[in-house]
């Protein structure tokens, strides 16, 4: 240890084994600061890659929809063929996705239905993992002479419907019916196959599942489906596929991928992480000002100390050093500090999901972090960089203190 870096170290401890109270101020303020803003990046890193991994797992990495009036894709066979022969498309499935009315014995709701084919289905999607209750099956049952097929449903939706296995429910469509007092809608009934959870209300709440015979029957969309959904080896080679997927297809249907259907979602995640982090680094410099106070303070009290140093030979510039290794010791603790106490506060949440949610409002019930070691490393590089310039202050001015002003006084 150079005589620097060993004078620093006295006058933080204060002559005594343990630091001073002023010193543990400055350190605690960084270790907050450090701390707040790492458990926050890391609370938005979780939320973003939650919502990312349940939102991709139940819809799809790019989808693919008809341009004509009608909103159908007729020929959908050698469509899903053709794409499945691009380079990074793992699997694609046809499905139909229209809005409708669903209700039970004792209660009615608006839901989304999903017409599918199970066995294509289950490669682009994770709908078999969610399942909760029953399987994942629209295997029909036949019950007084009547064949009534199967409807998986979200659990929400399940719980205000007041339904639950084996029960019935009907769909309502008025699809392709004209709109006249005479009106009627066409009615189908299913019993509940299946309970599904992917832990998002907007999907638990809202959807169901029925096969895509039974949601072709229901809407009357003939032998067609309203879009077609892909999978990817990697899903942020989307933006990069798209076009390709486009042009292959001749441009007679509009592609999009993942980040551009939920662009106003995901763009919202990264704009709050963005203000907040703005916000919590002024937790950082509040500390850096505590650091300078600490300093100047630490200055005043030593000024014989630093008067007779000079007598004996020590440079201005060494004793600005002195000022600067206080500043970077204050920052280094507090930094290590700062990863620590983000470490176990996200360790404790993730272990015991303290934090939970309204999930009508942020998508999911449970809040999860996600640890990105560079955002740590880079948090502390500010940090210390933040802290470096706040001891450049009461360093020059312990650096230009005059020895003779000092020694009269």
């Amino acid at each position: 240890m150079n005589y620097e870096k060993y004078i620093a170290t006295r006058y933080l401890k204060s002559g005594k084994k343990f630091l001073s109270v002023s010193t543990w101020i400055s350190i605690i303020g960084v270790v907050l600061g450090v701390g707040v803003v790492c458990f926050v990046m890391s609370l938005h890193n979780g939320f973003e890659s939650e919502i990312r991994t349940r939102l991709l797992g139940t819809t799809s990495h790019i989808s693919i929809f008809s341009t004509s009036s009608e909103g159908l894709i007729t020929d959908y066979m050698p469509l899903v063929e053709k794409v499945e022969q691009v380079d990074g498309v793992v699997a694609a499935s046809p499905f139909i996705y229209y809005k409708t009315a669903i209700s039970s014995a004792s209660e009615g709701d608006g839901v989304m239905v999903r017409g599918i084919l199970p066995d294509w289905e289950e490669r682009t999607a994770n709908i078999r993992d969610d399942i909760i209750a029953g399987g994942y099956t629209f295997a029909p049952i036949i019950t007084d002479d009547d064949t009534i097929p199967g409807l998986i449903i979200g659990n929400q939706l399940a719980n205000r419907l007041g339904v639950y296995l084996g029960e019935s429910v009907v769909l309502y469509s008025l699809k392709k019916e004209t709109l006249t007092r005479q009106a009627r809608p066409r009615v189908a009934k299913f019993y509940i196959a299946g309970i599904f959870e992917t832990g998002m209300h907007e999907f638990d709440g809202q959807l169901v599942y029925i096969s895509l015979e039974a949601a072709q029957d229901l809407f009357r969309t003939g032998d067609a489906v309203t879009a077609v959904h892909l999978k990817l080896e990697d899903i942020y080679q989307a933006e990069t596929l798209a076009p390709i997927i486009d042009a292959l297809l001749e441009l007679k249907f509009d592609v999009v991928p993942w980040n551009e259907l939920y662009k106003q979602l995901f763009t919202w995640i990264e704009l709050e992480k963005l203000v907040l982090l703005l916000g919590f680094l002024l937790i950082i410099l509040v500390a850096a000002f505590s650091i300078i106070s600490t300093l100047v303070m630490l200055t005043m009290e030593k000024r014989q100390e630093i008067g007779i140093l000079k007598t004996i030979g020590l440079t201005p510039a060494s004793v600005g050093k002195v000022f600067v290794y206080n500043g970077l010791w204050i920052g280094f603790w507090g930094v290590i500090g700062g990863w620590v106490f983000a470490g176990i506060a996200i360790f404790i949440q993730n272990q015991f999901e303290i934090i939970q949610l309204p999930p009508d409002i942020y998508f999911i019930t449970y809040l999860p972090f996600v640890i990105k070691w560079y955002e740590f490393v880079l948090t502390g590089i500010v940090t210390i960089a933040i802290c470096f310039l706040a001891a450049l202050f009461p360093a020059r001015q312990a650096s230009r203190l005059s020895v003779v002003e000092v020694l009269r006084k």
